[in-house]
């Protein structure tokens, strides 16, 4: 995994800038961005991805509570299937070969931009 500073500097500023634009999303761009331009094996982009959400989203939370009111019933619902997701994503994760991974992973895109493009 050869790759310079600013590369990885820049994947992620952009991640971030993604993440505090649109409240997440920061995943989408890390994933692909890791594995293409800093040569970074698909399992190992998706484990830093989750890695990576924990501290956006606290940050961004942060922001959020300083600068207008949260639906504080539906974030803790949405948080406990997060947990959830992630206990069980973690586990999939390592049975799913790269090819699989990229499928799904490119499924779940399509469906995002189709959903945002309606």
């Amino acid at each position: 995994m050869k790759h310079m500073a600013w590369q990885t500097h820049l994947v992620g500023i952009v991640t971030g800038f993604a993440n505090g634009l649109f409240g997440s999303g920061g995943g989408t761009i890390v994933v692909p961005a890791m594995e293409r331009f800093l040569d970074v094996e698909e399992h190992r982009a998706h484990a830093t991805a989750l890695a990576v959400i924990l501290p956006l989203s606290l940050l961004s939370l942060g922001i959020y509570l300083w600068k207008t009111e949260l639906a504080w019933e539906i974030a803790l619902w949405a948080s406990a299937g997060g947990v959830a997701g992630g206990f069980v994503g973690a586990k999939l994760l390592r049975r799913l070969s790269g090819v699989w991974l990229h499928r799904i992973f490119g499924v779940c895109m399509l469906a995002a931009a189709v959903r945002m493009m309606l």
